[in-house]
């Protein structure tokens, strides 16, 4: 499952049809493998898929608004979580090293964390806007609630860009663009790797993401459908949120162990609940190997646990969106086209490259 991407070379990606220059890699696929090593960079950056033919894009034109200069503007970057999560330590580290990077001065870049509020991040982003902000970068707690934002920034024709969870919206009109991950292949992935390593049969539990976002309902149901596919025999007996957070992953994984004793497999959306579930595990006086852990981020934490037994699979989901972010709004700023939805490749770790390419990780 872990021979796709391996292999790495520089490749031009097309952003939805536009002429938007990544470093790429490129792709060995072995038949049937639904998973992907992605790129190797030291950097870890992200790389686009190329769009499939007659993609949606969206010009300045379409959106409205006027050519501007970034290195001059005004950028908001919305945090929707606190930085505890290396994911979230991640993704904000990368918004501020590229505005850096491509000159944007550090007064020009306002950042702002809702703390996991959502009328926080409403709040903070309609204060940006009033505030002059001519680029707005979001991540998004929720996937809805969003329209008093939108009001505000198509009055002053302010670009939205959505990244790493989805806004139940119309791009180009709503928002310009969302860039994130496919967060339905990341659940089959993670699916094909729990029923290897169970050996597809036995009883799983899903430690479900924070509800009213996209990322949970997709991770939840590209797992139990590509589950019910492979392995028929493997049995989803226990569901409940952990919320994305370490704690509550441990609590609800000692809640599980109480109720099912029994259990196979721990299937968590995010890497720190999976790490919550060790340390649960541990406290029940399980051996490492005793129940197969599979997760989703790619943190440096979830990988060590593979190199130490604890951790079956890991399927990445890339948090350093500041570049491909940036450039995306580059060239729509100048006025040429950009994709509506901008899908980012992912890497995964197992057994046979977790000590090697632990350096990837975040």
């Amino acid at each position: 499952m872990l021979t796709r991407h391996r292999r790495m070379a520089s490749a031009v990606a097309l952003l939805a049809g536009a002429s938007l220059l990544l470093t790429a890699c490129a792709k060995s696929e072995d038949s049937g493998s639904g998973s992907a090593a992605g790129p190797a960079s030291s950097a870890g950056a992200q790389v686009a898929q190329s769009a499939a033919p007659g993609a949606k894009t969206c010009t300045l034109e379409q959106y409205g608004g006027t050519k501007i200069d970034l290195k001059t503007a005004k950028v908001g970057f919305s945090q929707s979580e606190k930085e505890a999560n290396p994911f979230r330590i991640a993704e904000t580290q990368s918004i501020k090293d590229e505005a850096a990077k491509i000159g944007i001065p550090t007064a020009n870049l306002q950042t702002t964390n809702a703390n996991s509020q959502f009328n926080k991040q409403i709040s903070d982003v309609e204060q940006m806007i009033d505030s002059g902000v001519q680029l707005l970068v979001i991540a998004p707690l929720n996937s809805d609630g969003w329209d008093s934002v939108f009001a505000k920034a198509s009055a002053k024709k302010v670009p939205i860009i959505t990244i790493d969870r989805k806004i139940n919206a119309t791009a180009c009109k709503d928002y310009l663009t969302f860039i994130g991950s496919d967060f339905a292949e990341q659940g089959k992935r993670a699916a094909d790797e729990m029923a290897k390593a169970m050996g597809n049969k036995g009883k799983v539990a899903i430690l479900l993401g924070a509800p009213g976002n996209n990322v949970t309902t997709l991770r939840t149901s590209g797992f139990k459908d590509q589950i019910a596919k492979v392995a028929p025999d493997i049995q989803v007996v226990f569901e409940q949120t952990g919320n994305f957070a370490r704690e509550e992953g441990q609590k609800v994984t000692e809640q599980l162990l109480q109720s099912n004793p029994d259990i196979n497999g721990i299937y968590g959306e995010n890497d720190e609940m999976a790490l919550g579930a060790i340390t649960a595990l541990k406290g029940a006086g399980k051996k490492a190997g005793d129940v197969k852990v599979v997760s989703i981020d790619g943190t440096k934490g979830a990988v060590q646990a593979i190199v130490d037994g604890w951790a079956s699979a890991v399927v990445e989901s890339n948090p350093r969106f500041g570049p491909l972010a940036f450039e995306t709004a580059t060239k729509f700023l100048n006025g040429e086209p950009v994709g509506q939805d901008i899908i980012i490749e992912d890497r995964q770790y197992g057994t046979d490259n977790a000590k090697s390419d632990i350096s990837s990780a975040y």
